[in-house]
């Protein structure tokens, strides 16, 4: 991984960094296989987690016992901590879309995303969601009518209960979670040029320390609780794929089949995974999404489709007016215990433990989305389709309950992964509603592993780039881990052995969730700062731009309009470039250098193209450094070009880039003079941006978390 230092360096020489993104968005993934293994993180999580799983298989008797005892303690001594933190979470990622920072991108300025809307949902719901989706849906509101956490069970109240406790579950509380993950990694990572890493959020707090053995120990226990919840959904995954093979081709039921079917998964997982996000996690992705739509509007229709919307309306109705008493209720007067470790408590450490993985594939496929469109999408999106999807298996589930079939009740409860298969035996055409329910199942249990696979193996190495992958053997080695952990838990206690130990790992990193808040409310405010910066000086870049008019005046209205007709070509760019660019930054580099500053002229070529690029670095202070660069850039020439600009093909820009990345204006055909300006405006605009904020600093009396890597431009 290269420190924040060799990435402004890199940055300043033409690499693609964050901060100066190339043009247009890539098509694939990114390389694989270029980073280098960090030895701390994947040699301690691999040794714990291989060292976990061979004492289960050992001793499972004794492993299921250990867990049981942690789970109580930490039921009693935690579960009000678990209610508080989620809604924290929540609280503070509402506050983050609806503010004043909510404009502010997850990289660059001009950067576009890099994928559609649908693609981009897609795979922001399917990685989140696995196939514990189908096993709870059918089971939780069941469960809840059945054996409802306060009141009656078995009445209409129980029944309204039952599935807006399955909504509150799968809500956006859990997605709040997921959403600061991924708005914290993807802002540091694509905006600033640190490693897309759990680490890179606590930047502002430990600065450059998040290179060293803090950095490492948190991404450590990033790895534990990501392979822990998705060993969980892959657990889960098998024993229903077993009872689905069971009910379609009659293999069955035990550990021999589920052996062969985490088998059968890592293989998949691991294909997918070695493709990429584009080739392999995008397209299943989307093709989970398709079916698992169709699986749903086959019930809605062969059903009682008048019905379930009634039920649909009333259970949003009840969501949206109990939720705020749902999300603190401990239940403290007559506490559930057993039915709050099961439920509540499980569901809030999985989406914890869950939180880092999905945080940072969110963070990577989300490039270019502003933070409120990264929070609106992240909590409605995945919600809308969710509680579709539990409103018609769920409420289905309660009608056939409720008509009298009490052996189906019984069964959905106690046995989950029967209860799916069960409900859709009471409709026309079963053979096919199982077949596709077992190959969305299968579908969604491979994305969970390879998403998982892809994710473990960037966070255990040191990579390049944000965009860039882990070598394709350390994705292989998760998937096996993976599905080795989640053998062992099946063979000490099966499902539930798998969520007590989620409850037990997600702990931790529930305390490193507010340290990431912390740092990313003080990157955000210093972004701001920088804002109000330029608000603040651009009266005063404008009036610098009065010139004298007339032949020998640096700007007249003739010149302006020439410019904006003009598409140059890359004759009339190498001529810029040494007219006009060269001369402009040594007569401001001497200037400077006359002042007492640091200046230093930096030049190089555009690997793209193979353009020159010119530009102008000045240290300020012992913390920061500004950079100003003209960048080329070839671009298409727009159909409207007239005259003789049509005679060739592209043109040439020459974009500003400042050292926290591309201001997206071209100042091509700009005259010395006016170069001079603009970079001075640049700079003005960077002073009074320190200024404001070591004020900010000042009044508020914090401790000065200075930057050890200056080129960052996070918070002093």
């Amino acid at each position: 991984m290269r420190s924040a230092q060799e990435a402004s360096a890199v940055s300043t020489a033409g690499d693609e960094s964050a901060g100066a993104e190339p043009e247009g968005a890539p098509t694939e993934n990114g390389p694989t296989g270029t980073g280098t293994l960090k030895p701390a993180v994947f040699f301690g999580s691999a040794a714990l987690i291989l060292a976990i799983s061979i004492w289960a298989i050992v001793t499972p008797s004794g492993a299921e016992s250990a867990i049981g005892v942690a789970v109580d303690r930490i039921s009693s001594w935690f579960g009000w901590y678990y209610f508080l933190a989620a809604t924290v979470y929540l609280g503070f990622v509402v506050f983050i879309g609806v503010s004043k920072y909510g404009t502010i991108k997850l990289g660059p300025k001009h950067y576009k995303p890099d994928y559609g809307l649908f693609a981009w949902a897609a795979m922001l719901f399917a990685a989140g969601i696995g196939i514990d989706l189908m096993f709870f849906s059918v089971s939780g509101p069941v469960s809840h009518y059945l054996a409802p956490p306060e009141g009656d069970p078995e009445t209409v109240e129980a029944a309204r209960q039952a599935v807006v406790w399955t909504l509150f579950h799968y809500g956006i509380t859990g997605w709040a979670m997921y959403a600061l993950m991924g708005m914290a990694l993807g802002f540091f990572a694509f905006r600033y040029r640190l490693p897309l890493a759990i680490r890179s959020a606590l930047y502002p707090i430990i600065g450059r320390r998040i290179h060293g053995r803090i950095g490492d120990a948190v991404d450590l226990a990033a790895i534990i609780g990501t392979v822990f919840g998705i060993s969980v959904s892959l657990g889960i995954g098998v024993v229903q794929l077993n009872y689905g093979l069971r009910v379609l081709f009659d293999v069955p039921e035990g550990l021999p089949a589920q052996i062969g079917l985490i088998a059968v998964a890592v293989v998949m997982a691991t294909v997918s995974a070695v493709a990429g996000v584009d080739k392999g996690i995008r397209r299943l992705s989307q093709l989970n999404v398709l079916l698992a739509v169709l699986l749903m509007l086959f019930i809605l229709v062969v059903g009682e489709p008048f019905r379930l919307l009634n039920s649909l309306v009333q259970n949003v109705g009840d969501y949206v007016s109990r939720f705020p008493s749902m999300t603190l209720n401990t239940f403290a007067y007559d506490q559930p215990t057993e039915w709050l470790d099961a439920w509540t408590l499980f569901f809030w450490a999985w989406w914890i433990a869950w939180a880092p993985f999905v945080g940072l594939f969110l963070a990577r496929i989300s490039r270019g989305r502003t933070l409120r469109q990264f929070v609106a999408a992240t909590l409605v999106v995945p919600f809308v389709f969710t509680g579709l999807f539990l409103a018609v298996f769920g409420n289905s589930a309660l009608f056939v309950v409720r008509d009298g079939d009490s052996e189906f009740g019984q069964t959905a409860m106690n046995v989950p992964e029967q209860g799916f298969y069960g409900l859709l035996e009471q409709y026309p055409g079963a053979l096919f509603s199982a077949g596709l329910a077992t190959f969305v199942g299968l579908l969604l249990y491979v994305t969970s592993a390879d998403s998982g696979a892809l994710v473990m193996g960037n966070l255990s190495s040191s990579l390049p780039t944000p965009v860039t992958d882990a070598s394709a053997w350390l994705r292989i080695f998760w998937a096996l881990t993976t599905g080795l952990l989640t053998l062992a838990m099946l063979i000490v206690g099966g499902v539930q052995a798998l969520t007590d130990a989620t409850i037990i790992m997600g702990l931790p990193f529930s305390f490193v969730m507010f340290l990431i808040m912390v740092g990313l409310y003080l990157a955000l405010r210093t972004e701001y700062m920088r804002e109000e910066a330029l608000a603040t000086t651009l009266p005063a870049s404008l009036s610098g731009r009065t010139t004298q008019q007339g032949p020998t005046g640096a700007r007249n209205w003739r010149q302006r309009l020439a410019r904006a007709m003009a598409f140059p070509g890359r004759r009339a760019a190498a001529r810029f470039v040494e007219d006009v660019c060269r001369p402009a930054f040594q007569e401001v580099g001497q200037a400077l250098r006359e002042q007492g500053a640091e200046a230093e002229l930096l030049e190089g070529v555009n690997e793209e193209n193979g353009l020159a690029h010119v530009g102008l670095r000045v240290p300020i202070g012992p913390s920061d450094t500004f950079v100003y660069e003209v960048w080329p850039v070839e671009k298409p020439t727009p159909g409207f070009a007239t005259r003789s600009v049509t005679t060739h093909d592209t043109y040439v820009r020459f974009e500003v880039r400042l050292a926290e990345g591309n201001q997206g204006y071209d100042v091509m055909g700009y005259t010395k003079e006016q170069l001079i300006g603009d970079s001075l405006d640049q700079y003005e605009r960077h002073l009074e941006f320190l200024r404001m904020h070591r004020e900010s600093a000042d009044r508020s009396a914090l401790p000065d978390h200075r930057p050890d890597a200056p080129e960052a431009h996070l918070p002093e």
